[in-house]
């Protein structure tokens, strides 16, 4: 009478650890396509459920499975899910340790030191928490305005979301840019973001600029710009401090903030952040990522209207790695050791121009972590980026 519900569970078990052990392996798998790399971005970023995830099948398997050949099978490929899932689990305490030294390297020893003990108290207490994981990071009060429009160049409306702490006062200033290849997104992106960063004490402004191909470089950071004229015009209305302004961008959005910070004419910035940003088209173009799931070259070629071969001084123009011929405001970039569509090797190359011309400069480095990696915002790479972001921010806004 028990062996039907035996032969489900066995098969049960058998298909649950197929499936955990195709979902852990994109943890270590480059995608090769767009859809696929959904699954790459994620798979690390929740690999504790994962790992859960795993463990289940093979203790049904050594519990339901009779068959010695299949039980054998089942728990082999659980057990490769859990290795592959540990691997991130365990390597969180010697990132963190990577990631303190390269902080201090960046901003001195004693920088926390210099940020106000009741913004200090506010922060994150540890990079990765697990509770939180499973919570969700607490995002706590904010107030939130939409739609509004601070530009419309060639009758397109450009808008701005602007997040503020719960009680009027005067904030410091976080300008939020979106990615999307250039060619997509909205200010409504990273949301969770936006409210938790204004939650602790920021004004933040995420604002739109208009998409290639229709509209090539440089009208996306002629739109940046324009913002930051908004910005400053009407920062009293929206009780931010234009005098404290930090610029953050992902992805597209990280180039268009390295770019308008690094203008000779730009308006005061304490601060850059840069989430996986390209820095250097001409090279971008030339070796692109293998796989290339966004195909590179097309990409680029939408965004400055050809190839590298047609116009030259254009990619050179977009790239903010040429723009270290004078002094910029301190830069925060954190990549993804598996990124397959911005590689991390352009933010390293980043950080050793900055480092090299003088510049103030902090290169932070996720082992497991692609493109995108903080779209889970509760996520293990998403935790140990906004603990420093965070306190990078608090140090170039509030440092004594």
């Amino acid at each position: 009478m028990f062996a039907k519900p035996q032969i489900f569970l066995s098969w049960l078990a058998f298909f649950l650890s197929c499936a955990s052990l195709f979902l852990s392996s994109w943890i270590i798998l480059s995608a090769p396509n767009m859809f696929l790399l959904t699954l790459a971005v994620g798979a690390p970023e929740v690999s504790p459920w994962l790992f859960l995830l795993n463990l289940l099948p093979l203790l049904l398997s050594l519990s339901y499975i009779r068959r010695r050949k299949l039980r054998r099978l089942a728990c082999i490929f659980s057990l490769i899910g859990l290795l592959i899932c540990g691997w991130v689990l365990v390597n969180i305490p010697l990132t963190q340790m990577q990631m303190d030294k390269a902080m201090k390297q960046g901003l001195g020893a004693n920088y926390l030191e210099q940020i106000p003990v009741q913004v200090r108290d506010k922060m994150q207490t540890h990079p990765f928490n697990l509770v939180n994981f499973f919570r969700g990071i607490p995002l706590g009060k904010t107030r939130h305005q939409t739609d509004i429009i601070f530009a419309s160049p060639a009758a397109v409306p450009l808008k701005m979301e602007v997040y503020q702490p719960p009680e009027v006062g005067k904030y410091p200033t976080v300008v939020v840019i979106y990615g999307g290849a250039w060619q997509r997104g909205n200010p409504g992106a990273n949301a969770e973001f936006n409210q938790y960063i204004a939650n602790h004490g920021y004004t933040v402004f995420a604002i739109a600029y208009r998409h290639a191909p229709k509209y090539r470089f440089p009208a996306q950071l002629d739109d940046v710009r324009t913002a930051l004229n908004f910005i400053r015009k009407h920062a009293a209305e929206y009780e931010a401090d234009p005098e404290r302004m930090v610029l953050l961008g992902r992805s597209a959005g990280a180039h268009l903030a390295m770019l308008a910070a690094y203008q000779t004419d730009a308006p005061p910035i304490r601060g850059v952040v840069n989430y996986y940003g390209p820095v250097n088209l001409p090279e971008g173009y030339k070796t692109p990522p293998n796989p290339d799931p966004i195909n590179t070259r097309a990409v680029l070629k939408a965004f400055l209207g050809g190839s590298l071969e047609e116009l030259p001084n254009q990619y050179k123009i977009a790239s903010p790695i040429n723009y270290l011929t004078h002094p910029l405001p301190p830069t925060l970039l954190i990549y993804g050791s598996r990124d397959h569509l911005v590689e991390a090797r352009f933010g390293r190359q980043m950080y050793e121009r900055l480092h090299d011309s003088g510049n103030t400069a902090v290169y932070l480095e996720i082992p497991w972590a692609e493109h995108a990696f903080d779209a889970v915002f509760n996520g293990v790479s998403n935790q140990l980026a906004l603990y420093y972001t965070e306190r990078f921010l608090a140090w170039a806004l509030f440092k004594q």
